[in-house]
């Protein structure tokens, strides 16, 4: 069982403040950089609680345990095998960001309050997602979604599970201050 991270996260994130910065997570891969840009005006609850799970290491070393070509990749369960959390869960915040190519999004369980550190980015556009699942940011960039798409075209086996590694080497935040 894990241990429970949620008071390292939420001291981690303590300083956070979306009406003074933009924040960004970098995620180094083994295939490449995903830069991704946060939505804060969507799910302040989500994106708060990635910026802390990033800043104390979390999704360090964690991989990529779920692919499907043409819906997404899936990372963040620290067993790996998609089973795993931070020993905690946030609400939902489900909002009207569409589920299109390079959204950031929460896993979950049948529970819409079980998410928790486990999220995925969409390849594709998937409406059925749309209101179920919390969407709380997207690839920053070209290079960044072309990484994604990497990813989404390994090869797996019959349970989804990339057939070589996918992995987050690291993972940091970007604070940016605005104006």
């Amino acid at each position: 069982m894990t241990a429970n991270r949620q008071s390292e996260a939420l001291e981690a994130a303590r300083d956070v403040d979306f009406d003074a910065n933009t924040y960004q997570i970098e995620v180094n891969t083994t295939h490449g950089r995903i830069l991704l840009d946060l939505l804060p005006d969507a799910a302040p609850g989500h994106c708060g609680n990635m910026i802390g799970l990033t800043k104390i290491g979390f999704y360090n070393g964690l991989a990529f345990h779920r692919i499907i070509g043409g819906f997404m990749i899936q990372g963040g369960c620290p067993q790996g095998t998609g089973t795993g959390g931070p020993g905690y869960n946030i609400d939902a915040e489900f909002n009207d960001t569409p589920h299109v190519e390079g959204v950031l999004s929460m896993a979950r369980s049948s529970d819409p309050n079980s998410a928790g550190s486990q999220f995925f980015i969409c390849l594709g556009r998937h409406t059925h997602l749309d209101g179920q699942y919390t969407a709380f940011g997207r690839t920053a960039d070209e290079e960044s979604m072309e990484v994604v798409r990497m990813l989404g075209s390994m090869p797996t086996d019959h349970g989804d599970r990339p057939q070589s590694t996918a992995m987050i080497d690291s993972a940091s935040v970007i604070v940016t201050p605005m104006g």
